[in-house]
């Protein structure tokens, strides 16, 4: 590096990381044993389910400088992305006729943003000492986010394993820069969920197994999202209205009295999708699917799974001529995975009436 103080640029990188958005910048090392010991034994479990890409890249993910040759240290960020208050999100849970998609996703995807973001920050850097060797990253390669954003003091990893930090929750994104520099690292904060199981009782399908450990393969946001065929017809009850992810582990949790609302417009809700009725969404024909998604991470499900969770939902609502109706109108769907979980919510509709 050149002739400048490590800890003077490691402020001066801190206070543009503010200045672009992120909440909170920390850097720590790229030594993460424990991680790839505890990855193996998730992954040995068969908690991963149809995820192989967790498994797929050797020890890419666990060993940075495989990934990034020269890396060093890396830089990690965390942005807010809550777009409305607790209270609001729960009102919308509760309403078994709306349509409950996790708050990350209401508005644009976010990976284009924080990667612009980091790659202006790592720019910045170069501005100031010249060329050097890094790579941003915002979940868009093998790289494990949450252990190093937990190393570089942005918080700790909770019971549910998501991160939390003591003063913002835990409703924000996280981004990488992988890089040659030898920054002074930052230290990790203490765990402070203590006794508390609140997240581990509100699952409604009891994912979080054990204290930090998640089988995904129970997890609503798996099933809605990373599952390509069938919902086991085990979770499809207790998914209730949820057709799209899951926040009930981050709602309950006491930490997030903390959370701040975000200041990004881009995560704001788009097309009213915070408070849109079952009914609405499963009228949208795969055009107007494709329309209404664009620019969104909602739009990797696809029509076909989209109508699948959505038939779920309906089939958990109270009973409806209207929403009979409209899963009558999808029976001849050409796929069979729509047909066979509308036929599911009909069954449904007729048992709860």
């Amino acid at each position: 590096m050149p002739s400048i103080d490590p800890a003077t640029l490691k402020e001066q990188i801190g206070a543009w990381g503010l200045e672009l958005g992120f909440q909170q910048l920390g850097v720590c090392d790229i030594d993460l044993a424990m991680a790839e010991q505890r990855l193996h034994a998730w992954l040995a479990a068969g908690f991963h389910g149809e995820m192989d890409y967790m498994s797929r890249h050797g020890s890419l993910r666990t060993r940075p400088a495989e990934l990034v040759p020269g890396a060093i240290r890396v830089i990690s960020v965390r942005m807010d992305y809550l777009p409305e208050a607790r209270t609001v999100i729960e009102e919308r849970l509760q309403d078994p006729g709306k349509a409950f998609i996790s708050r990350y996703a209401l508005g644009r995807d976010y990976h284009k943003l924080m990667r612009n973001r980091l790659q202006t920050l790592a720019r910045r850097i170069e501005s100031r000492i010249g060329p050097f060797g890094y790579r941003v990253f915002t979940d868009s390669a093998p790289v494990m986010e949450k252990p190093l954003a937990e190393k570089a003091g942005l918080g700790w990893i909770g019971k549910h394993t998501n991160l939390i930090n003591r003063q913002a929750g835990s409703f924000f994104f996280l981004g990488e820069i992988y890089m040659d520099l030898p920054l002074p690292v930052d230290a990790p904060v203490a765990n402070h969920c203590g006794s508390c199981r609140a997240c581990i009782d509100i699952c409604p399908t009891q994912a979080i197994i054990a204290p930090y450990q998640l089988d995904a393969r129970r997890c609503i946001a798996y099933l809605t999202i990373e599952l390509h065929g069938p919902i086991p017809e085990v979770f499809r009850k207790p998914m209730g209205n949820r057709i799209y992810g899951c926040d009930d582990c981050q709602l309950v949790c006491p930490w997030n009295r903390y959370a701040q609302l975000t200041r990004e417009t881009d995560f704001l809700p788009r097309h009213r999708l915070d408070e849109a009725d079952l009914l609405c969404l499963f009228t949208w024909d795969e055009a107007e699917f494709l329309h209404k998604t664009e620019g969104s991470a909602i739009r990797r499900l696809g029509h076909e799974r989209w109508l699948r969770n959505l038939a779920i939902a309906m089939g958990n609502a109270r009973p409806s001529s209207r929403l009979r109706s409209a899963l009558q109108s999808r029976l001849d769907h050409p796929s069979e995975l729509v047909r066979e979980h509308v036929l599911w919510a009909l069954e449904r509709q007729t048992e709860i009436e």
